[in-house]
């Protein structure tokens, strides 16, 4: 299964999510690669970083920021359980490459306006992939939700009833994410009972339920 997290706005937390997800699944026993497609390589950073610290590899990071990633990536996928890529901001052609690519295709944003508008060119992108790919499942994820906010409250109504539709599982504004950015590690690495171990966890079980 390829599971590609993709908007054309940056900042909304691909990377984030793109290795917790691959992270969890891992830990879980699952067979993993992350194809970093973003040009500026920042999966590739993390896992250097990782490395650095002398912390295990959980799964392998590759970089593939080229628009053949509709070719190449389900060759990758027949050696793992699941591939998961981390998609580029702003660069048409590889991005539609992406959304040729996926099995899956989550789609990041924050609860905003800014973002709800710069999601609309993304949707568009993926009803033309859909023309080529017509049972391409697709999911919006709230990420960098403040708590019992009005705006993240008119985000998830705005999102209900709507294709796609928004997952259940929504992720917190945490520092714990930027911790372990910084410093190579998963917020399950820092603190394995903490809130954001707790969120990725439940994020990972309602995507499972929609690539099993």
């Amino acid at each position: 299964m390829i599971v590609a997290f993709l908007n054309q706005k940056g900042g909304v937390g691909k990377t984030t999510l793109a290795l917790h997800l691959a992270g969890q699944w891992a830990r879980e026993g699952r067979r993993v690669t992350v194809i970093d497609a973003d040009p500026q390589g920042s999966a590739l950073d993390w896992s250097a970083q990782r490395v650095r610290e002398g912390l295990p590899r959980l799964f392998g990071v590759i970089g593939l920021a080229r628009d053949t990633l509709h070719h190449e990536a389900p060759a990758l996928a027949q050696g793992v359980d699941h591939v998961v890529i981390d998609g580029p901001p702003r660069v048409a052609a590889l991005l539609c490459s992406a959304l040729l690519a996926a099995d899956l295709v989550l789609i990041p944003a924050q609860p905003s306006p800014f973002d709800g508008w710069a999601s609309a060119e993304m949707l568009r992108l993926l009803a033309e992939a859909r023309l080529f790919r017509p049972g391409l499942l697709a999911r919006f994820v709230l990420n960098r939700c403040a708590a019992r906010t009005v705006i993240a409250r008119e985000t998830r109504l705005a999102l209900a009833g709507h294709e796609p539709a928004a997952l259940a599982a929504r992720i917190g504004q945490r520092v714990a994410f930027a911790e372990a950015a910084r410093t190579g590690r998963l917020v399950c690495d820092l603190r394995p009972q903490g809130i954001a171990a707790r969120e990725i966890a439940a994020l990972t079980t309602e995507i499972g339920g929609l690539v099993s």
